[in-house]
């Protein structure tokens, strides 16, 4: 079930000229269930305009220090991040699941780490929970940033990050790329492209010597990225990478799957597991299994809809779907038979799923 609770708005702080920092505190009644890991995020939900809207938002404070702290980036024609930097206010409140997410590993104070964090724009948010967790928690750990912006003005946390520098001088290492700005170093002028990440992995940053990688960005700079660590000899479990937005989602022709695959049915029968409680459903094959569980009224969990937070992720026990996006699972994940059910289509009749594996 998509179990939220109820969070109290205590503080706003707009770091930028579009972008907002939330600050929460949940019930008393709450006790533990707001703890995160860092790099993790919250979904959120609220009514808004009559239309129940849920995101998912990347917690930015660090972990075990007591505050839960949440960045919204406004963007255009978006309802709910229009409404958090425009009108929200202290005295708020606010509906959240509990913290999720796989950005983030687990930490070890008595490791000797380095540690790379790209991420540009709005991605800095759960970097920053990374960056700050991370040198706190590990005293011989490392980190290097390096961060894309159109402008100076335009850099969220801009001040919290000169603090860290400030207060781990040797350990943290900050390098921003700016568009606009143009500086005294070419190297740090213009996008952080394939040619600028080239660039400073050749003269700046020794990707070699990195034990864990966080890329937070747009999607094309993400993959772009991870080919470029890929070939300098990271594997894939040292690359940790989340998409605060994605390309826009495929459409599904059950038609043409079908001339295929197994032949379809006009309906689907899925067969649901979800919090100890299994239940039959029917639904239309051009539905996803997501939309269709949601359209039998059941509680199913989500947030984007787009194949990248994981919130909806679900294991496949009976019958076959196909995945059209997938920007959350490893690939150990999907060999085991996990899929995101708002990017999964059945293929064969009847489909059974369960949500608490």
């Amino acid at each position: 079930m998509s179990k939220f609770y109820k969070l109290n708005v205590i503080g706003v702080e707009h770091t930028t000229r579009d972008a907002v920092v939330v600050s929460l505190k949940p019930d008393s009644d709450c006790d533990g269930v707001f703890e995160f890991l860092a790099g993790q995020h919250l979904t959120l939900r609220r009514e808004i305009n009559g239309e129940e809207l849920r995101r998912s938002y990347s917690i930015c404070s660090s972990a075990g220090e007591g505050l839960l702290r949440i960045g919204i980036k406004k963007v255009d024609d978006g309802w709910f991040s229009t409404w958090a930097n425009e009108s929200i206010k202290p005295g708020d409140t606010i509906e959240a699941m509990p913290p999720s997410g796989r950005f983030t590993v687990p930490l070890n104070p008595q490791a000797s780490r380095d540690y790379l964090g790209i991420a540009v724009g709005s991605g800095i948010t759960p970097i920053l929970s990374l960056i700050s967790t991370v040198l706190m928690q590990e005293p011989d750990a490392s980190f290097t940033l390096i961060y894309g912006n159109r402008s100076i003005n335009s850099i969220m946390f801009k001040e919290e990050l000169e603090d860290l520098k400030n207060r781990y001088m040797h350990r943290l290492k900050l390098v921003h790329v700016l568009k606009n700005d143009g500086g005294d170093i070419e190297l740090f002028n213009g996008r952080l492209d394939q040619e600028k990440c080239e660039a400073l992995f050749d003269r700046w940053v020794d990707v070699s010597v990195m034990d864990y990688v966080f890329i937070c960005g747009p999607q094309s700079m993400t993959a772009t990225v991870k080919e470029l660590l890929a070939r300098r000899g990271l594997s894939p479990d040292q690359i940790k990478y989340e998409f605060f937005r994605s390309s826009p989602r495929k459409s599904f022709d059950a038609d043409a799957v079908a001339s295929t695959k197994i032949s379809l049915a006009r309906d689907i029968e899925v067969v649901v597991t979800l919090d100890g409680t299994t239940r039959t459903t029917t639904s239309s094959k051009r539905m996803s299994i997501l939309d269709g569980l949601l359209d039998n009224a059941v509680d199913a969990p989500y947030s984007c809809k787009a194949g990248v937070c994981s919130t909806c992720r679900c294991k496949v026990i009976e019958g076959e779907v196909e995945m059209i996006a997938n920007h959350g699972l490893e690939d150990y994940e999907v060999e085991r038979g996990f899929v995101l059910s708002c990017q999964s289509y059945a293929l064969t009749g009847r489909v059974v799923v369960d949500y608490d594996q």
